[in-house]
């Protein structure tokens, strides 16, 4: 998968500083003195220039509480006025658009239950109509790049260069510490796609606990993502949602100031010790290619006795043999189990597709 999206760069556009871009405030707009507070702790919080806050939230059931609608836009218009912050709100369709572009809010975002939805992308783009107005983009609920990607390229394709992608976590059955999965190697692999598409974390809804969001902020940066988008509250035990991932602004200061900025790049003699360790890498890569492709001209040939003798393909007491054996021994050389696991899983997903494929090569089936 690739993509042609053609972004304006950050810096070219927002009037706030942007390594890294702060976006931080209420989960919820709840009252007008809660926006007040919050705004004004956040104005003398060294890195944030963007306030947010949901305006219209979406619920999973009836009942719950579902934002202060409109009337909340006029809360947070007051606290640009009296701190300067920007302001960004999530719009689920075009009337949420028209009411947001009429208060005047400088960010729209997208979140995670509409952008599943190419229809309701497409009705935002057009309501929103302005192509100089930034969008910001949460990934889907599910693990699912191509996506996350379709929702970024149609506002491009419409004219919005001003984007930016925020990640958010992803729904998984796998039980987590994490309310949802990180799952770092899909935002990694949207900025290789699109290297010019800033990735913004949002670390409250990837913890759901407040007590991860540190780490998690740090690991981001590590990452090289681009910046934050984070849940803050005056007093969070009685926030009306999501009370456990948010924190206190004085939290959010000690979080922020305790952050190691890493460079992406070091002085020569740096760069020089890098580029032979990497080209250690690059020999074992080939090594290793070589190795499987090996591998799985093997399984092919397994493939074609089993054929041969009317033997299914999996081999479940093999399989599990084999699991626990290549654990132990991969634990032994230092490596991880998670890890260990998901590289079997994958090479014998291959060979199990290898296999079919002489199953039914010539047109037999077996």
């Amino acid at each position: 998968m690739t993509s042609d999206i053609h972004i304006t760069p950050l810096r070219d556009w927002l009037p706030v500083p942007v390594v890294p871009l702060v976006i931080a405030g209420p989960c919820s707009a709840e009252s007008e003195s809660q926006v007040m507070e919050t705004a004004a702790d956040l104005a003398r919080t060294p890195g944030v220039g963007v306030f947010r806050a949901g305006i219209w939230k979406p619920r999973t059931r009836p009942g719950s509480f579902e934002g202060v609608g409109t009337r909340g836009l006029k809360w947070l218009c007051k606290a640009r006025e009296e701190t300067g912050l920007l302001l960004t709100v999530e719009v689920a369709n075009p009337g949420h658009v028209r009411e947001a572009l009429d208060h005047g809010i400088d960010l729209l975002w997208i979140g995670a239950r509409t952008v599943v939805n190419p229809f309701a992308v497409q009705e935002i783009g057009e309501a929103i109509g302005n192509p100089d107005i930034p969008v910001m983009i949460k990934n889907p609920l599910n693990p699912d790049l191509k996506t996350w990607v379709g929702a970024i390229e149609r506002l491009n394709r419409m004219g919005f260069h001003k984007l930016i992608a925020i990640h958010r976590g992803f729904s998984f059955f796998n039980r987590s510490i994490y309310r949802n999965a990180p799952m770092w190697e899909i935002p990694i692999e949207l900025k290789r796609l699109c290297p010019t598409l800033p990735v913004l974390v949002d670390p409250s809804h990837i913890c759901g606990n407040r007590e991860l969001i540190p780490a998690t902020i740090q690991k981001a940066l590590d990452l090289e993502m681009n910046g934050l988008m984070i849940e803050v509250h005056p007093h969070p035990s009685k926030a009306l949602t999501d009370k456990n991932q948010q924190v206190t602004p004085d939290q959010l200061k000690i979080i922020l100031g305790s952050l190691i900025i890493r460079n992406e790049s070091g002085p020569p003699e740096f760069e020089n010790k890098l580029e032979a360790l990497r080209s250690e890498i690059d020999k074992l890569d080939v090594e290793l290619l070589e190795i499987l492709a090996r591998r799985m001209n093997i399984v092919e040939e397994i493939g074609e006795y089993k054929k041969a003798n009317g033997i299914t393909i999996l081999q479940i007491r093999r399989w599990n043999q084999l699991i626990r054996e290549r654990i132990e021994n991969g634990i032994n050389l230092g490596l991880s189990r998670d890890f260990i696991m998901r590289l079997l899983q994958a090479v014998h997903e291959e060979g199990i597709q290898r296999q079919l494929d002489v199953m039914n090569r010539n047109g037999d089936a077996s």
